[in-house]
């Protein structure tokens, strides 16, 4: 039987954590300070050290959690029986509709300025979503779907214009009208699918 104290403090670690989480997604990391948590779980700041060793832990915590719920999002799309094209487009239009349902929360994981650590998961999982393309971007090769390339470059720069796009700074607003088919089919265009070989 596991320990009744251990499975206590395990409730209480996923409550405050997703209490973290809300305050992310209402006012981005900036809002996500040890006593901010403290007051809307009505603990003292000297009880969250009890399950998170400083402040950079838990944001990172944050950010992890979230953006695997995205990916997840992603390879679920690239996962289908489909043909390459309709998979990247499916891909670019959850992802942006994933945005537009929570705005605050898709640029705290995206564009917002964080502390170094978050920064540095920041870049890994930039990595993570560029290798979920770069698969694609193969197999629409290999199946002559997509025109000859370079999967790194392209990658990256899906990733980053998607990014960019949906949250960077210098993006429209993020609710605007048919944002996820749009940049779907600047998606596809960018790596030779609609109108190119393979389309």
């Amino acid at each position: 039987m596991p320990n009744q104290a251990a499975t206590r403090k395990d409730a209480r670690r996923r409550q405050l954590f997703c209490t973290a989480e809300t305050l992310v997604r209402e006012g981005g990391f900036a809002a996500l300070t040890m006593q901010a948590l403290a007051g809307r779980a009505q603990v003292s700041v000297g009880t969250l050290y009890r399950y998170f060793k400083n402040k950079d832990e838990l944001s990172v915590a944050v950010f992890t959690q979230a953006t695997e719920r995205e990916l997840q999002a992603l390879r679920a799309c690239a996962e289908q029986p489909s043909t390459v094209q309709k998979r990247l487009q499916k891909m670019v239009v959850v992802f942006a509709e994933r945005a537009q349902s929570a705005p605050v929360l898709a640029r705290a994981l995206i564009a917002e300025p964080v502390d170094p650590e978050v920064d540095k998961a920041r870049l890994v999982y930039r990595r993570h979503y560029a290798d979920i393309f770069q698969k694609l971007l193969r197999e629409g090769m290999e199946n002559k779907e997509l025109p000859q390339q370079s999967v790194a470059l392209t990658a990256t720069a899906i990733v980053g214009a998607i990014a960019e796009a949906v949250a960077g700074p210098l993006s429209a607003p993020i609710a605007e009208a048919q944002l996820p088919q749009q940049l779907a089919m600047l998606v596809l265009r960018a790596c030779g699918g609609v109108g190119g070989e393979g389309g």
